[in-house]
């Protein structure tokens, strides 16, 4: 089990641009012009004249109490949301300095290092990171905002977490190399705008320590021209070229996914248990099945009294979110169920959205607090008109987890009718069996009367 060290840093003025000072990632994002930066830096002063923010460092150990990741970053977020007038606000959203890192990863050859961090009134942001041959990069970076917390986001229409994925362009960077961004930068997807400055920070560390040469961001070399490493998206298309097309065969049915276990912890303590099986079935252009690996798959999220969400990132193309509440009751006995269910599906190869859906009006997967929810049977949700998601296998328990365990399951209908037709099957069958031994006894004493009659 992987150790955590974090060191929340003083507030500071105003970006650091000092010679070797880590800073924004340049790799984390595309890189703004000249004129939206100052509009950005400009915005972020506002009526307050300083650009306060916190830093934060992160020590991710292995088992041997070695460190595996290393981390030291300032970040703050400008965010525009919809109020219940339906006008526009925008609002700026910085860390705390009370800042956690459940969920972070160290990772290996077979899989992704995870770099998660939670701050303020249930809001999160992570970074995953994938090793190949002799360099490392950040592939997705999961930001989730919840806009309950009503000092950021007054009035605020839309209710609850809301997570957005985005490609993270960090060149690859070699092993035993830190990567280093001076410069302060940010980039902008669905109405959130990220921005970062002050990055210094090292996956896959070996022998626990932390390398001395660096490796350092588009932001901090403007001027020179990077150099293009052979790529999958290169690969396939010198491949693609061709002289005559490849027999066609027909495409192979896709089998039932395999089930995976995930879990989330608080602190020392398991808060989230979850073992399901899933697939996804897009149809936006043409049919296409898609079986989640648990061996790929890492779990992040986080867990509250009445609000539990697990993100599942597979470390390629897809990544899917459940949330669920506790419902509004005064009764002494409540409920939980699955509330919202978000789903993005990436393109392997650079990274764009090929699909997004969510679907926040779920009233699924219903039990008792403290109770877990189980459904061997085959599931469909229904995220829109062309996202349905399949789970196979189901088992979870989002709230009141005890000694990293299932509490007493409720099952559900479709288990239920299961468990009630084959006793049903087997009373049917073992009253047909009296009846036709009654019939025999009847027809056989019949028999035997007719005998002793006289002639």
């Amino acid at each position: 089990m992987a150790r955590f060290l974090s060191r929340p840093l003083a507030p500071a003025a105003r970006p650091s641009f000092s010679p070797g000072a880590p800073a924004a990632p340049g790799a984390m994002g595309p890189r703004c012009s000249s004129s939206r930066l100052l509009f950005l830096l400009l915005l972020l002063l506002g009526s307050s004249g300083i650009f306060q923010s916190y830093a934060v460092e992160v020590d991710v150990k292995d088992a041997s109490n070695a460190t595996c990741l290393y981390a030291k970053w300032m970040m703050r977020f400008l965010i525009k949301y919809e109020t219940n007038s339906s006008d526009y606000k925008n609002t700026t959203l910085n860390l705390s300095p009370s800042v956690t890192h459940n969920g972070s990863i160290c990772g290996d050859d077979t899989q992704a290092a995870l770099l998660a961090v939670q701050f303020g009134e249930g809001h999160s942001w992570s970074v995953n990171f994938t090793k190949n041959n002799e360099t490392y990069q950040g592939d997705f970076i999961t930001f989730t905002y919840n806009t309950n917390d009503t000092a950021v986001f007054p009035d605020a229409k839309r209710k609850g977490p809301i997570t957005i994925v985005v490609k993270d362009t960090m060149r690859p960077v070699q092993l035993n190399n830190v990567f280093v961004c001076q410069n302060t930068d940010s980039f902008e997807a669905e109405n959130v705008t990220q921005i970062f400055w002050n990055v210094t920070v090292q996956a896959f560390v070996e022998n626990g320590t932390i390398g001395k040469k660096e490796s350092r961001c588009r932001a901090d070399t403007p001027t020179s021209a990077p150099t293009v490493p052979p790529t999958i998206a290169n690969i396939t298309t010198a491949s693609t070229t061709t002289s005559s097309p490849a027999p066609t065969t027909a495409p192979k049915p896709v089998e039932n996914p395999d089930t995976g276990n995930y879990s989330l912890k608080s602190g020392n303590k398991t808060c989230f248990l979850a073992t399901v099986g899933l697939q996804l079935n897009v149809s936006q252009d043409k049919p296409l099945l898609i079986n989640v690996n648990p061996k790929t798959t890492s779990a992040d999220g986080a867990c509250g009294n009445t609000t539990a969400t697990l993100k599942l990132n597979d470390g390629n193309s897809t990544l899917i979110s459940f949330t669920f509440v506790v419902k509004n009751s005064s009764a002494s006995v409540q409920k939980f169920y699955l509330k919202e269910v978000n789903v993005t599906l990436l393109n392997r190869l650079n990274g764009s959205v090929i699909s997004h859906a969510d679907n926040n009006n779920f009233s699924k997967w219903d039990a008792f607090l403290g109770s877990s929810y189980m459904c061997r049977k085959e599931q469909t949700l229904e995220i829109n008109e062309h996202l349905q998601l399949h789970t196979f296998n189901l088992w979870i328990q989002p709230f009141l987890v005890k000694a990293n365990k299932f509490s007493t399951a409720e099952e559900c209908f479709a288990d239920s009718d299961l468990n009630f037709l084959i006793p049903i099957a087997v009373g049917m069958a073992l009253g047909f069996l009296i009846i036709l031994v009654f019939i025999s006894y009847i027809i056989g004493r019949r028999k035997s009367r007719t005998g002793y009659q006289s002639v």
